[in-house]
């Protein structure tokens, strides 16, 4: 009784962080304690969730491009120094301890925070005359530096590729969530081939936790068909980087 009730709760788990991921970002902070709770290492559960952020990320891609939401020519361009850059990322996950880089990275989201609060009709309506064909070399720079960050602790890169393609390239943030995906899906095969290599990966786990990211991530997408989408969006958005500037810094 008591392993079908983790098994649930690891379900559980996944169907709230495909959620999460799909609309925002930082879902991996609900399903990274459940695998540990299931009895993963910590750097077994950062390589195991892997597995569910990748089939998360292909049922999430296939949802916002049959919705019509998705930017295929931007996706490709600003994928590519994230892919490089989470290669760069896993290679140093696999023998770094994250601890320090946790708790930056908390204090970067709650000045993050600042930014959705003063501005928010720039996240929910974008700047569409902002938007160019291709990035500039900044972006592609920002790219690859989040790229890093994804290979390296996957939890909360969504939120910072969100911040990336609405404060830099001009997305609302539905349409930037549809990139958003794109992109974590590409960068997240080298890096899950590499925690794969380096025997930090539990098959039977990430494809349990797979099951409820899928579902999540389907929900998801359609969620953000909704008209008024973005608003909702938006708060949940807000109340993702609360949560994740907490847990980063060991708040709770």
């Amino acid at each position: 009784m008591d392993s079908m009730l983790v098994y649930a709760g690891v379900v559980t788990a996944g169907f709230l962080a495909g959620f999460i991921n799909t609309l925002a970002g930082s879902g991996s902070l609900v399903s990274l304690p459940m695998l540990i709770f299931a009895g993963l290492p910590a750097n077994v559960a950062n390589g195991t969730n892997r597995i569910a952020i990748l089939l998360q990320n292909v049922v999430g891609v296939r949802g916002f491009s049959v919705q019509g939401m998705m930017s295929w020519r931007h996706a490709m361009w600003l994928a590519a120094p994230a892919v490089v850059g989470a290669v760069v990322g896993a290679n140093i996950a696999v023998d770094l301890d994250e601890r320090t880089m946790r708790r930056v990275i908390g204090l970067i989201m709650l000045l993050m925070l600042l930014v959705l609060l003063i501005n928010p009709k720039r996240w929910i309506q974008g700047r569409p005359e902002a938007i160019r064909p291709r990035p500039t070399v900044k972006e592609l720079v920002i790219f690859f530096l989040i790229g890093i960050y994804g290979g390296f602790i996957q939890a909360g890169v969504g939120i910072f590729l969100l911040a990336g393609l609405v404060l830099g390239a001009g997305f609302d943030i539905v349409r930037a969530n549809a990139i958003k995906v794109f992109i974590v899906l590409c960068f997240t095969v080298p890096a899950l081939a590499i925690f794969v290599l380096h025997n930090q990966v539990n098959w039977g786990w990430g494809l349990l936790l797979a099951i409820g990211n899928m579902t999540g991530a389907w929900v998801g997408t359609r969620f953000a068909a909704r008209p008024g989408a973005s608003v909702w969006v938006y708060r949940l958005f807000i109340g993702v980087v609360v949560y994740s500037a907490v847990r980063l810094l060991g708040v709770v």
